[in-house]
């Protein structure tokens, strides 16, 4: 008896561990390690529960703004967005305006012809939960400014795609993350609402009901003076998310106060009238790997650790990574914001189920750093040769196709098109069998040296190389075409 009452104990105790918050102390190492380390430029991490707010912030806002980044500086938000435009279709579900299961037919132009896989339609319930079959991003995209990709993607191009689009699996088989479908979604239920525009969509059923001022897709002046530069995975500033058309996937920004208050309201902390919808957002659809803990639910991912149900949304833009998770049984709810394009889900999740490890992050940009140095310094052409000397001698540097690329890019973005080339071509000739390669090649030769024919041969070889990839058939079209 007395062994079996100690084993009961240390159980419990295993238990008690398992779900206890982690110290103040322990978070502000932990992000102090992150910035110091180069994840990121500056990371804000909030909690919430019973007891109140906690609020960490560490780095700063940006190389020209050394201010430590608080509870009301913005933050792009990236796919968060997604969980307020499902709550939406679940509130809207719920006041019987539509229904889950309306096929998305329903609510588009006649002129659309919408997929179907054996009759089946796509619903609106499966482009909540990404059973619709569409693919991340939709591949008619040719932008006129190649740093804002989605800036001009408009309605009438998403319906081409949605038209011309043929599903490889059957709809509501199976999960298949799509920025493309919530971005459908948004502009469905925009149009089902009445409402001006996505944007004020959310603001006016979701924003203004919770008090969350400071969430929003256009930034006003004021709020502009408290804004987060986003960076690149190795630092460098990087231009803010546009995303036009599709603005339902990802488009939001906001601070940490609204953030918290998000939160609390899912978990009830609050009164709301959305917490029904809340809830429904919040349950088990559809297994998202086979292998894996985690459930698609409407916007969400239920995330299921030792028999808890934890529930939380991951975003990313090209200069931001957030993170909200709560655990509605024990009242507990973390945000973490951060101003670089690198993950962590690991930090939010570590924090939420202290038994989650956090990854080891290492910055492996110091070639690109070397490299861009010396293009400074002494000139492409020696950068070049450097390149060549450190990799013939297998210097300590994380040698891949990106490391060059991104070096091309910002030669581009300088306007040294030239150099850019030539940094580019040594890509091509390093990596010959990467797709990513020719893309960039491609874009040069189109977008700036005006040479149709080299273009054209860049992107069919780019199309020979990944030809399940419909992007590189469309601009191979359209180069033929012109």
């Amino acid at each position: 008896m007395k062994k079996s009452l100690q084993l009961l104990l240390f159980l419990s105790i295993i238990a008690n561990t398992a779900m206890a918050q982690l110290p103040s102390k322990e978070i502000k190492a932990m992000i102090k390690t992150a910035v110091d380390s180069k994840r990121s430029k500056s990371i804000i991490i909030g909690i919430i529960d019973s007891n109140g707010r906690r609020i960490f912030s560490e780095g700063i806002i940006s190389d020209n703004d050394p201010r430590l980044p608080d509870s009301n500086t913005i933050y792009e938000i990236g796919s968060i967005t997604k969980v307020f435009t499902s709550l939406i279709l679940a509130d809207m579900s719920l006041k019987q305006q539509l229904s889950l299961q309306d096929p998305i037919s329903k609510f588009l132009p006649k002129s659309v012809k919408t997929p179907n896989t054996k009759g089946k339609e796509i619903s609106l319930l499966d482009l909540s939960i990404h059973t619709s079959t569409f693919p991340r991003f939709p591949y008619n995209v040719d932008p006129k400014n190649l740093d804002d990709p989605y800036g001009d993607y408009t309605a009438k191009r998403l319906f081409e795609y949605v038209s011309a689009y043929q599903p490889d699996i059957e709809i509501g088989s199976s999960w298949r993350y799509s920025n493309t479908a919530y971005g459908l979604l948004g502009y469905i239920l925009t149009t089902a609402s009445k409402a001006k525009n996505y944007e004020e969509l959310i603001k006016e059923q979701i924003c203004k009901p919770l008090g969350m001022q400071s969430t929003i897709i256009t930034l006003t002046p004021s709020l502009l003076k408290n804004t987060a530069i986003g960076h690149s995975e190795y630092g460098k500033p990087a231009p803010p998310l546009n995303l036009s058309s599709i603005d339902g996937a990802g488009a939001f920004r906001s601070n940490m106060k609204d953030m918290l208050t998000f939160a609390a309201a899912n978990l009830g902390l609050i009164q709301s009238n959305f917490l029904p919808a809340m809830q429904l957002t919040h349950a088990k659809h559809i297994k998202k790997e086979s292998n894996g803990p985690d459930y698609a639910t409407m916007g969400w991912t239920l995330w299921e650790k030792d028999g808890r149900n934890l529930i939380f949304k991951d975003g990313g833009t090209p200069g931001f990574r957030t993170f909200i998770g709560i655990d509605a049984k024990n009242k507990f709810g973390v945000v973490v914001l951060s101003s670089s394009n690198n993950g962590v889900t690991d930090i939010g999740k570590h924090i939420l189920e202290p038994t989650s490890p956090i990854n080891t992050y290492r910055y492996s940009w110091a070639l690109l750093d070397t490299l861009r140095e010396t293009v400074k310094s002494k000139g492409t052409d020696t950068a070049i040769q450097l390149y060549k000397a450190l990799k013939a001698t297998n210097a300590p540097y994380s040698f891949d196709e990106n490391q060059l690329n991104n070096l091309g890019q910002e030669l581009r973005r300088s306007k040294q098109i030239n150099d850019a080339i030539k940094i580019f071509e040594l890509n091509q000739a390093e990596y010959p069998n990467t797709t990513l390669v020719y893309e960039s090649l491609g874009e040069i030769y189109k977008r700036y040296q005006k040479d149709k024919k080299k273009a054209l041969a860049y992107f069919e070889k780019a199309a020979q190389l990944e030809p399940f990839n419909l992007h590189w058939n469309f601009i191979v079209n359209k180069l033929k075409e012109n």
